[in-house]
């Protein structure tokens, strides 16, 4: 029997658990169709979805038919639970892109379709709600084509194979040759993203469902795996006992209860999902989704036998202060590094010197559904302050950094490059001979543990690269922990002398969107958008209603929903999608409202310590490089 893992994904209200719904109960694995409006759905199965009627939670379903079985990864539609889907992605055989035919492709489908791309995922595509009145099936699927792929194909069409062919030079020639194409042809340039089946339908009238089930089973291919055993982290929850559930799925050989599967970790467990129910097995073989028992120090991402993934194009841009009920800061704490444990990206942090809880979120949906779950798992009653943006800062020239720590009894000293890059890297350019393998480890371990801060305004830093390229230690003298003080230190260091040079920046995040009004209000909304220092394409008209794309700075439309539907009077609608961070339109604002000052932040100071006449004292950081004991590898400027 053919095994395949797809994972649904869509945008949000295009009926993605309707269709697997439809697809469980097409292929007989579900006796009753349930409804995700009326709560019963099979795979909404947390009472937070019921309430709210989407999706909250990647879920697992198992569909079975004559040849094939699916193991289907339902995930979240909403954008502010991007995250979870952008996890699932990396475990996937196959994506199943929903797309409504009411909406066509939206800003958040083109996003999905970034993230297909970049992970090189084959598609199939279920064009949902054909039912709906008004749709033509050309229109939908031009702009399907125009919006996402040309090579995206209707497989329902009698002369599909010809446009397959179309795709590939060596496919047309064999095309042309015999005028036809072997199945193996067509499944091979599905699986390598050359075409992407189409198919039309009506999940909720249980329309073209099992066409498409068939086409799945016909025109899908099983993965190959290597004998030695890999694994892939997708997902971190917690039973209803609160047992630590580490979900992943094996990328080669077998896996076995009781066997370590990180250093000094053995599992309890191992466990097969569908739905909410689970079977105990005592082995896994390779292509299977489990769910684990007994693992502490997992995390979404993880690889095992493979390279972590640590790139995500989902990211939070607001960070809100947490308020309990009663003052209850430590038992909130506990429960929300609990949830930061199962959603990493939530970046729970205890701010010691403000005694305030902070966390960082996608949006105003997130926001609500942590207050429930808050409340709902823990039996805490929260409020959130209103958030500010999350700012970022970065460099524009490179420089060489240096710490140095050596107080009485203690050496270190470190050299960093540090460079603009895209995202924010570390790495080693520096010989075992100057800094022995133990000291590297030390270094690269404190530059990847520490957020480091920058000197404009003390937001986390971004978009630099930093290389170890030199430095010393003392056979005597150097202990545990030098090498962190001093790689602080350094990095603080090569910012304040950057800051000098006026060669630092503040970074903003940008949204992506795509508002729609009625046609009368375009003018309303391109000035607003303008006072917003945003951007634009020219409004498209479709008679009564108008859709402006583009994009803008989060700081600024943020709110701007609310005033959408207030002029509009309900009838227009904002979609909202973060597209990166770029230069800040308004920095010496930004700068002037934090008030920092990089010199009294003392758990980053960027200062050095020295030692003579046998005592450490402060050498501040202009002075550092008179007073560096490992040469410049750069000549100062």
């Amino acid at each position: 029997m053919k095994q395949l893992t797809a994972g649904i994904i869509t945008h949000v209200d295009a009926g993605k658990t309707t269709l697997s719904e439809a697809m469980m109960y097409k292929s007989g694995n579900l006796r009753k169709l349930g409804r995700v409006d009326n709560g019963d759905a099979f795979l909404d199965s947390d009472n937070l979805e019921k309430k709210r009627g989407i999706t909250i939670f990647s879920h697992e379903a198992k569909i079975t038919t004559d040849n094939m079985e699916i193991t289907l990864l339902d995930t979240p539609g909403h954008v502010d639970f991007g995250a979870q889907t952008e996890n699932v992605l990396s475990v996937l055989d196959y994506a199943i892109l929903v797309i409504s035919a009411s909406d066509r492709v939206t800003s958040y489908t083109r996003q999905l379709w970034r993230m297909l791309e970049k992970r090189n995922i084959p598609v199939f595509i279920f064009v949902n709600k054909m039912d709906m009145a008004g749709i033509n099936k050309e229109e939908v699927l031009a702009d399907i084509q125009k919006n996402l792929n040309q090579n995206c194909v209707d497989f329902e069409d009698s002369d599909f194979l010809e446009n397959v062919a179309a795709s590939d030079e060596q496919l047309l020639e064999k095309y042309l040759d015999k005028d036809s194409l072997d199945d193996i042809n067509v499944q091979n340039a599905i699986k390598n993203r050359k075409v992407f089946p189409v198919y039309f339908g009506s999940a909720l009238k249980l329309d073209g469902v099992r066409k498409f089930l068939a086409g799945i089973d016909k025109w899908g291919q099983e993965s190959k795996f290597k004998a030695d055993f890999s694994a892939r982290v997708f997902k971190i929850t917690h039973d209803k006992k609160g047992e630590r559930l580490t979900w992943l799925r094996i990328l080669g050989g077998n896996l076995k209860a009781k066997s370590e599967l990180l250093p000094e970790e053995k599992i309890n467990q191992i466990r097969t999902y569908n739905g909410e129910s689970y079977e105990v097995v005592q082995e896994a073989s390779s292509g299977e989704i489990v769910a684990v028992t007994g693992i502490t120090s997992s995390y979404p991402g993880q690889g095992i036998g493979i390279n972590d993934l640590t790139e995500t194009q989902l990211k939070p841009v607001l960070t809100y202060k947490v308020i309990p009920e009663n003052d209850d800061l430590h038992s909130c704490l506990t429960a929300l590094k609990k949830l930061n444990d199962e959603d990493p990206l939530l970046n729970v942090t205890w701010n010691k010197e403000l005694e305030e809880i902070q966390v960082e979120l996608m949006g105003e949906m997130q926001l609500e559904i942590l207050k429930q779950l808050l409340l709902e798992r823990f039996n805490l009653e929260v409020e959130f302050n209103q958030g500010s943006v999350l700012y970022k800062e970065t460099i524009t020239k490179p420089i060489e950094a240096v710490g140095h720590f050596e107080p009485l009894r203690h050496y270190s000293e470190v050299h960093f490059l540090m460079e603009p890059n895209d995202g924010l890297t570390f790495a080693s350019n520096c010989s075992l001979e100057v800094l022995d393998k133990n000291y590297q480890h030390q270094i690269m371990t404190a530059l990847k543990s520490k957020t480091h801060l920058g000197v404009l305004a003390g937001f986390p830093i971004d978009n630099i690269k930093i290389t170890l390229i030199g430095g010393r230690a003392s056979n005597v003298h150097t202990v545990g922990g030098d090498f962190r003080e001093a790689t602080s230190r350094g990095v603080r260091q090569g910012l304040m002398e950057l800051n000098a040079q006026n060669a630092i920046e503040i970074l903003e995040p940008w949204y992506d969107f795509r508002l729609e009004i009625p046609t009368n209000e375009v003018g309303r909304a391109m000035t607003d958008i303008q006072k917003m220092a945003g951007q634009f394409d020219t409004p498209e008209d479709y008679g009564t209603s108008s859709v402006i794309t583009g994009k803008a700075p989060v700081s600024e439309m943020r709110d701007y929903a609310s005033q959408v539907r207030s002029y509009t009077h309900g009838e227009g609608s904002l979609e909202c999608i973060f597209a990166g961070y770029r230069k800040c339109h308004n920095s010496d604002e930004v700068i002037a409202a934090r008030d920092y000052d990089p010199m009294s932040d003392i758990d980053n100071t960027p200062n050095s310590v020295f030692c003579s006449h046998g005592a450490g004292h402060t050498v501040v950081w202009d002075k550092v490089p008179e007073y560096a004991q490992y040469p410049y590898q750069f000549p100062l400027k």
